[in-house]
């Protein structure tokens, strides 16, 4: 690849250390490219100069008097009060070291960087790829245009719900369960992330009577359900479960990406016929906290590569931790293009119901999304029909940018999705 020597890959860092901001920056860099902690014979200049990753920015932040992390080590020469200085951090490194391979890619950006005693606070907030890696990495084969045309569903969010309880229903009470929702017009259903090929359920005996029901009812109406059967094992074991869903008809695979990993998810997307749906189940091991770990700006971009057509993004007062602002910006970074491209679907999921709809629509401005409700549809007093009506109703009002209240009074099935699940944000 001509001129492929110069190329580069920038990484964006919060710091946090109790030593001179520059001198921890530089660690970083050493660590992850061709330095060590001691002079080695072959570290040569011209090695250096080639493979040595290089500080490219520091924008200093302020400065606090304790750690946000243990295991720190401050300066042996300082004498007085130890300060911990923050700052964000630009690193490049040469794309010669890494290759356009992620998990080496992973092991460079976010790797043993994090085990420095020089630092008490680190989290990778970005990374640009050069155009090397959009050339190995065909990324999402389907989509959101592929996914609305498999599922039919135009100018509005892909409504969804979870299978319920997460484990235990046996392969014939889940197609019960499909059947009715299906009936109610539901566009999508998944699997829980608990619920992949367990003995009481194994993928294969769960497969044919959903499919069967998915395909009795798009026999009768026209309109396919996506249902997203959970594939998560081992590699080989995937490729199996994907022929067994694509064979019985099925539209979608989803998996736990954090649970196979990026090889995992990189060999299944060579092999699918079909979407895969990115769940992110573990997530907060890697950015809860705010001071360590990955933020979602760099993470999405990791998995977009790898190949998955819908990922998991939480939603707006949702029933964990995170916070809506979060949530808005992980929405758009999945929607801003990523070389010219790769298309992912935001999956909105987590406590939702129809009153999220509004502030969903206002902060995002848009309708690529998958919304997905269990409690909100299936609790509904109407019935599951009655609540799938219901957050329709909801997405419908956001849309024309009427209150749920006013539009609730000549929708009833809105009206009682309100008087069940909460109060309204106006």
């Amino acid at each position: 690849m001509t001129g492929r020597g110069t190329e580069r890959i920038i990484a964006t860092y919060f710091v946090e250390t109790p030593h001179p901001i520059e001198a921890a920056a530089e660690a970083i860099a050493g660590e992850q490219s061709s330095g060590t902690f001691l002079p080695v014979p072959g570290e040569t200049e011209e090695l250096k100069n080639r493979a040595r990753a290089r500080v490219e920015k520091i924008t200093r932040l302020e400065t606090v008097d304790s750690p946000s992390l243990p295991g720190s080590r401050a300066p042996t020469s300082n004498g007085g009060a130890v300060k911990y200085q923050r700052a964000h951090v630009v690193i490049s490194y040469p794309f010669d070291n890494v290759g356009a391979n992620l998990p080496t890619l992973l092991s460079t950006v976010a790797g043993n960087l994090y085990e420095l005693s020089q630092l008490s606070g680190l989290k990778l907030l970005d990374i640009k790829l050069p155009q090397a890696f959009a050339k190995r990495f065909p990324g999402p084969q389907f989509g959101i245009s592929g996914t609305r045309k498999l599922t039919g569903v135009y100018d509005r969010p892909i409504i969804g719900t979870i299978v319920k309880p997460s484990v235990g229903l046996s392969p014939e009470q889940t197609a019960d369960l499909v059947r009715t929702l299906g009936e109610a017009g539901i566009d999508f259903i998944k699997d829980d992330e608990l619920m992949a090929n367990p003995p009481h359920s194994p993928l294969k005996d769960r497969v044919k009577p959903v499919m069967r029901e998915i395909n009795r009812l798009a026999d009768r109406t026209g309109k396919k359900v996506m249902y997203a059967f959970n594939i998560s094992d081992e590699t080989d074991a995937m490729l199996e479960h994907h022929d067994a869903v694509l064979n019985a008809g099925g539209t979608c695979l989803m998996v736990s990406i954090n649970s196979v990993g990026l090889a995992g998810v990189t060999h299944l997307r060579r092999h699918s016929q079909l979407p895969i749906h990115g769940h992110r189940n573990g997530w907060g091991l890697y950015t809860r906290c705010p001071q360590l770990g990955i933020d979602f700006a760099a993470y999405q971009k990791l998995w977009r590569l790898a190949g998955v057509d819908h990922l998991h993004v939480n939603g707006l007062q949702n029933k964990y931790w995170e916070p809506d602002e979060s949530v808005v910006r992980s929405i758009k970074a999945l929607l801003t293009p990523m070389f010219g491209g790769y298309e992912v679907m935001p999956v909105v999921s987590s406590g939702q119901w129809g009153g999220q709809a509004p502030e969903t629509y206002r902060l995002t401005q848009t309708v690529d999304l998958m919304y997905l409700a269990g409690g909100g549809i299936m609790a509904h007093p109407g019935g599951p029909a009655a609540g799938l009506r219901g957050l329709k109703q909801a997405w419908e009002a956001a849309i024309q940018g009427v209150p749920l209240g006013e539009y609730a009074k000549t929708h009833p099935e809105l009206q009682q999705t309100i008087d069940k699940f909460g109060k309204l944000r106006r």
